[in-house]
């Protein structure tokens, strides 16, 4: 269906993979990931209108992954499929507590997501985030949806999800995502990233160092869990304790909870702020129950819903 001025769309932009994962070096399971992928895809699932952009190659792997995406309601017009190089692999190896190290095998040309980006309106949403929002290679083009989005009013939501693995190179991208929490409306960052990126280990902490660039923050501790912060509320949730099967897609699926209850109650950048403490509860306890869903099996996303009745 077209989008039309009044019906609000969440974008997303990032990486394409496909996700292997292994339990002590024997496969699990296999499926289309990456991290803004797999919140669209929860998106998708619960009717929510979506559209991705990103890049794949002219292959099995990216012919798959294209028509996975319209096969659970999220629009593909703005992936990329290049000739030169290969859609990327990635291979999960689930340690004794489920969590995940993960190997990425990657082939891409280099002229990417040079096609036609979309257009924001005011009540849309534009998800980004983990290496694909800090690459130097990408950077001009995800600062151009970025200023596209704040200039349309757009709500920009960025999770940093900085793995240990990059590291080596905090020096030289410290200051890309200090800008991309510049630009964004909310920040989801795990305890993992904040002490990645900061070296702090508590939500207060974290939040002394996002307050000065975002005025809405939220801090998820796995077990011990979720902080949020605003102008006028500092609110903890506690959440279940599980035994987790798999935590792939764990935080991209609580960032799709957030999205998605964002979007139903029709909150967006322009009444934001409106938000009372009763209802950030609710949103956040929605987003950890999304996020146990897919902690208790292999899938990436929340599984499909059946249709309303309504």
């Amino acid at each position: 269906m077209p989008k039309t001025p009044s019906t609000p769309k969440v974008y997303a932009v990032g990486e394409t993979v496909f996700d292997i994962i292994f339990k002590d070096f024997h496969p699990e399971a296999a499926k289309p990931g990456g991290s803004a992928f797999n919140a669209m895809i929860t998106l998708g699932r619960l009717g929510i209108p979506g559209s991705f952009i990103s890049e794949v190659g002219n292959d099995r792997v990216g012919n798959y992954i294209l028509q996975f995406l319209a096969d659970n309601g999220v629009d593909n017009e703005y992936v990329v499929m290049f000739e030169d190089g290969k859609s990327a692999l990635s291979l999960a190896f689930l340690n004794a507590s489920s969590d995940a190290e993960y190997d990425f095998y990657k082939d891409y040309p280099n002229q990417r997501l040079n096609e036609v980006m979309p257009q924001f309106g005011p009540d849309d949403y534009l998800l980004f985030g983990s290496f694909y929002g800090l690459n130097p290679v990408l950077r001009p083009q995800i600062t151009s949806l970025l200023d596209a989005a704040n200039e349309s009013n757009a709500l920009v939501y960025y999770d940093p999800n900085f793995r240990s693995s990059h590291l080596a190179s905090l020096e030289q991208l410290k200051s890309i995502i200090e800008e991309n929490v510049r630009v964004a409306t909310i920040v989801r960052a795990s305890d993992e990233d904040m002490q990645n990126i900061y070296g702090v280990a508590s939500a207060s902490e974290a939040w002394e160092k996002i307050a000065p660039r975002c005025a809405y923050f939220v801090y998820t501790a796995n077990a011990q869990g979720v902080d949020l912060f605003t102008p006028s509320i500092h609110l903890h949730v506690d959440v279940d304790r599980i035994e987790p099967v798999s935590t792939v897609g764990a935080g991209d699926t609580f960032n799709a909870g957030i999205l998605y209850s964002l979007y139903t109650r029709g909150v967006t950048r322009r009444n934001l702020d409106q938000l009372g403490e009763a209802e950030w509860r609710d949103i956040l306890q929605t987003a950890a129950g999304f996020s146990r869903e897919v902690c208790l099996s292999y899938d990436n996303y929340v599984g499909k819903r059946e249709p309303s009745s309504e």
